[in-house]
C-alpha cells in the first residue's frame, strides 16, 4: 500500500507541476486522474516492492543530484572543449564497468547517471555488468575507477 501512495504522490507532484494549473477543480481532476492510473497500475500488478519514489526523493537523493549535476557540467566542458579544440585528443572507447548495485533500480539508476554525463553511454546492461562507450580514454579510465558506482550504490541503500 505504501508503494501505490507513493506512486500516486509522485504522479500527483509530476501532474501539478507540468501542468502548471492550481486551481481546485483542476486540482481535484488531476487527483483524480493519478488515482485511475494508481488502480491500473495495481490491477496490472506494475507497482513492485523495489519502485520506491519517496525514498529516492530524500535522504541520500539530495546528496547525489547535486554531484551528479557538477559531474554533467565538467563533462560538458571537457566534451565542448574537445570539439573546439581539435589538438585535444578523442579516443573512443568501449569498456565493462562494473554495477555493484544489488537492485535492477539501483543499476538503471547507474546506467542511466552514465548516459546522461556528456562523453559516455551506457549500451548495454548485462548481469552486474554495463557495456560503455567514452568518448576519450580518459572518462573511461574515470568511470572505471569507481565513484559513480560506490555513489549509486549508496544511494540505493535504505534510509
Amino acid at each position: 500500500m505504501t508503494h501505490a501512495l507513493s506512486l500516486g504522490f509522485v504522479l500527483f507532484a509530476l501532474w501539478c507541476v507540468l501542468s502548471g494549473y492550481l486551481r481546485p477543480m483542476l486540482l481535484g481532476l488531476g487527483l483524480l486522474s493519478c488515482a485511475f492510473v494508481v488502480f491500473i497500475a495495481l490491477r496490472m500488478d506494475l507497482v513492485d516492492r523495489e519502485w520506491r519514489p519517496i525514498h529516492l526523493l530524500f535522504g541520500r537523493v539530495l546528496g547525489y543530484w547535486p554531484w551528479l549535476m557538477l559531474q554533467i557540467v565538467w563533462s560538458n566542458v571537457d566534451v565542448v572543449r574537445r570539439i573546439l579544440d581539435p589538438r585535444l585528443p578523442i579516443s573512443p572507447t568501449l569498456i565493462w564497468v562494473k554495477a555493484s548495485q544489488h537492485t535492477d533500480i539501483g543499476r538503471v539508476t547507474y546506467a542511466n547517471s552514465i548516459t546522461i554525463t556528456p562523453g559516455t553511454l551506457a549500451m548495454k546492461l548485462q548481469g552486474d555488468q554495463i557495456l560503455v562507450h567514452a568518448l576519450t580514454r580518459e572518462g573511461a579510465e574515470a568511470l572505471a575507477g569507481g565513484e559513480m558506482d560506490r555513489r549509486v550504490t549508496l544511494l540505493e541503500k535504505h534510509s
